[in-house]
C-alpha cells in the first residue's frame, strides 16, 4: 500500500514538473515573437524623404520696419486747446482737408458776459432816454436824437432778426475772395513754371510741379557736354580740325593737332575714338529723348491745370462781381454797419446831454446824479466789450488743415489736451513720394543679389504691396560687415508696419537636394540623419548615421548640399521624439 501511494506521488509530480515546463516555453515561445514588436514601440518613428538632383532657387529671407521716403509735422505757433481730432492713424487725407479743430470749446463766461452786456446796454441806453431837459432847444435836440437812436436801435434788431441770409451771403463773399487769392498765387507758380520749361531755366520753377525733370536736364546736358568732348578728339585725330559738333551748330573750329600730336606716348586708335563717339551720341539722344518726353508730359499737365484754374478763378470773379453789384456800395448795411449807426447816434445824444449837463446848476442834485450814473453805465458797457472782445481771442476758433496729400502715419494729441509751440501734434506722409524698407543680411548672401529685383512679400495677404531692392550699402554700425540692402515698396502699406521679404537669389541645378527640415547645426556644422537598414532573423531594422555636409544653397522648402550623402540616401524629415546618431529607429508606416 505505502509503495503504491509512493508510485502515485512521483508520478504527480512528474507531470507537474512537465506542465511547468510546457508553460514556460510558450511563454518564452511568445515573447520571442512579440519581442520586435514591444521594441519598435519604443524606438522613434521617423518621417524620411529620399535625397534627389534638380533645380532650386535661392532665397534669403529678412523683415523691416516700413518708413515713409517723405514726410512732414503738422505744429501750431501757439498754445491752443485740441477740441476734435478729424483724424486717425493710417488714414488717407488730402491737401486742405481738416485734420482738427482748436480753441472751438463752448464757453460759458463768453456766453455769460455777452448776456451781461445786453443788460448793461439797456440800463445804460434807459438812462440816456431818463435824462431830464429843462431848456427848449436842447430839450427839442434831445427828443430828436433820441427817436433816431430808437430808430436806428430797431433797425439793428430787425437787422439781426433777418441777418440769416446776409451773414451767408457775406461768409461765401469772404470765402470766394480767399480762394481767388489762393488760386491766383497757384495759377501764378503753374505760368512761371511753364515759362521755366520752355526756356529750360529751372530757377523761377516751383519745385511741386517740375518732377524729376532738373535731374533729367542736368543728365542730358552732362551727356551732351560728354559726346561733345568725344567727338572734338576724334574729329582732330581724322581731319586735324576740332569740331565741337552740337545739334544747333554745324560749325566746326579748327583746332591744330600739333597739342595732340606732342606726346608720342599717348596713341590713340582712330576707330576706338569713333566708336566711343557714336556711343556717347546715342547716349546723349537717349538722354534728351527722356528728358523732351518727360518735359512734355508735365508741361501738358501743367497747361491743362492751368486752364482749370482759370475757370475757376473766372466763377469766383463772377461770384465777387455779383454780390459787390447787389449788397456792396451801400445797397444794404451789415449788422457791423447798423451797430455803428447805433453807436453813432447814442454818441451824439451823449453830446446833446453832455452839452445840456453843463449848462445845468451845478447844484442841480438830480442832475449831478443822473450825470454819474450814466456814465458809470457807460464804463460798465466799455469795460464789458472790452472783455468779451478778450475772451473771443483767446478762444478763437481755428481749423489745422492738411498742406500735402498723404496718410496719417501718427496723431500725438488727445481731445482737451493743450498744445506746445512748434510741437508736432501730427505726422503725415506724403503717399507720393512713396515707401521704403530695409533689411540687415550677411554680407556674402549680399553677393548674390542685384539691384532691381523683386522681393516675395511674405505676409502681403491682398498680393498689393510690392518691394524692388533700390541699393545695396554698408551697415554703418561698428565693427559690422552686414550689408543693407534697401527697397522701394508700393502699395496699401503704412509707416512702422513690419515687412518679412523673401529676396531670390538666382537659381541653380545641384546633385543633392535634400528638405530643409531635414538640416540641422551644431558645434561641428551642418549635417543630416541618413538612415541605414541592417538586416536580422526577424527582418530589417534601421539606424540613425550622421552625415557632415555644407549646404551650398536654400530656398523656403529645400536645401541643396554636398558631403557625405548620395542620391536617393533617405534622410530623417521629423521624428515623434528627439534622435542621434546611431540610435535605432522605426520608419512610419505609409
Amino acid at each position: 500500500m505505502n509503495e503504491e501511494k509512493k508510485e502515485y506521488n512521483s508520478g504527480r509530480r512528474r507531470e507537474i514538473i512537465k506542465t511547468i515546463l510546457i508553460i514556460f516555453l510558450a511563454a518564452m515561445l511568445v515573447l520571442t515573437f512579440l519581442s520586435n514588436t514591444i521594441m519598435n514601440k519604443s524606438l522613434s518613428e521617423i518621417t524620411t524623404e529620399s535625397a534627389m538632383s534638380g533645380k532650386l532657387t535661392e532665397r534669403i529671407r529678412g523683415s523691416g520696419l516700413i518708413e515713409s521716403n517723405q514726410s512732414y509735422e503738422v505744429k501750431i505757433d501757439e498754445n491752443k486747446t485740441i477740441d476734435t481730432i478729424m483724424i486717425k492713424t493710417g488714414q488717407e487725407v488730402k491737401k486742405g482737408d481738416v485734420l482738427f479743430t482748436v480753441g472751438t470749446e463752448e464757453n460759458e463766461e463768453i456766453e455769460t458776459a455777452e448776456s451781461e452786456l445786453i443788460n448793461l446796454e439797456l440800463e445804460y441806453q434807459k438812462a440816456l432816454l431818463g435824462v431830464p431837459v429843462d431848456y427848449t432847444a436842447e430839450n427839442q435836440a434831445i427828443n430828436t436824437a433820441r427817436e433816431e437812436l430808437n430808430t436806428a436801435i430797431e433797425r439793428r434788431n430787425n437787422a439781426i432778426s433777418n441777418s440769416g441770409s446776409a451773414e451767408q451771403a457775406l461768409y461765401d463773399y469772404t470765402n470766394n475772395k480767399s480762394q481767388l487769392t489762393s488760386k491766383s498765387a497757384t495759377l501764378e507758380k503753374i505760368q512761371s513754371t511753364i515759362t521755366a520749361i520752355d526756356t529750360n531755366e529751372y530757377s523761377m520753377a516751383a519745385v511741386e510741379y517740375v518732377g524729376n525733370l532738373i535731374s533729367l536736364y542736368n543728365s542730358y546736358i552732362e551727356a551732351e557736354n560728354d559726346y561733345n568732348s568725344a567727338y572734338s578728339l576724334y574729329s582732330q585725330l581724322l581731319t586735324g580740325t576740332g569740331g565741337n559738333k552740337t545739334e544747333n551748330s554745324s560749325e566746326e573750329n579748327t583746332v591744330p593737332t600739333e597739342e595732340i600730336q606732342q606726346d608720342n606716348s599717348m596713341p590713340y586708335d582712330i576707330n576706338a575714338l569713333k566708336a566711343d563717339a557714336d556711343s556717347k551720341e546715342e547716349i546723349r539722344n537717349n538722354a534728351r529723348n527722356e528728358y523732351e518726353s518727360a518735359k512734355n508730359s508735365i508741361r501738358n499737365d501743367l497747361v491743362n491745370q492751368m486752364y482749370s484754374i482759370q475757370s475757376d478763378i473766372d466763377y469766383l470773379n463772377s461770384q465777387i462781381a455779383n454780390y459787390e453789384a447787389t449788397q456792396g456800395a451801400g445797397a444794404s448795411m451789415s449788422i457791423e454797419d447798423y451797430d455803428a449807426d447805433v453807436q453813432a447816434k447814442q454818441h451824439a445824444l451823449e453830446e446833446l446831454i453832455a452839452q445840456l449837463t453843463k449848462s445845468q446848476n451845478e447844484n442841480d442834485l438830480l442832475s449831478k446824479t443822473n450825470t454819474l450814473e450814466i456814465e458809470a453805465k457807460k464804463k460798465e458797457v466799455d469795460n464789458m466789450k472790452k472783455k468779451i472782445q478778450k475772451l473771443k481771442k483767446e478762444n478763437s476758433i481755428t481749423e489745422i488743415k492738411s498742406k500735402y496729400d498723404g496718410i496719417v502715419s501718427a496723431v500725438n494729441v488727445k481731445p482737451d489736451e493743450e498744445t506746445i509751440p512748434d510741437m508736432p501734434i501730427a505726422v503725415i506722409d506724403i503717399a507720393d513720394e512713396g515707401y521704403t524698407v530695409e533689411i540687415t543680411v550677411d554680407a556674402e548672401k549680399a553677393k548674390k543679389i542685384k539691384k532691381g529685383v523683386e522681393a516675395e512679400v511674405v505676409n502681403n495677404w491682398d498680393g498689393d504691396v510690392t518691394a524692388i531692392l533700390t541699393e545695396i550699402k554698408n551697415d554703418t554700425k561698428a565693427g559690422s560687415k552686414d550689408r543693407i540692402l534697401e527697397f522701394s515698396v508700393t502699395g496699401d502699406v503704412s509707416t512702422g508696419s513690419m515687412l518679412d521679404l523673401s529676396i531670390p537669389c538666382g537659381s541653380g541645378n545641384y546633385d543633392t537636394i535634400v528638405p530643409k527640415s531635414a538640416v540641422h547645426k551644431d558645434n561641428n556644422g551642418y549635417f543630416v540623419l541618413v538612415v541605414n537598414s541592417k538586416s536580422s532573423p526577424l527582418g530589417n531594422r534601421y539606424f540613425a548615421e550622421r552625415a557632415d555636409v555644407e549646404v551650398l544653397a536654400s530656398d523656403e522648402i529645400s536645401s541643396a548640399v554636398q558631403g557625405a550623402i548620395n542620391q536617393n540616401d533617405y534622410v530623417i524629415t521629423t521624428a515623434s521624439k528627439p534622435v542621434n546618431p546611431k540610435d535605432q529607429v522605426r520608419m512610419k508606416d505609409k
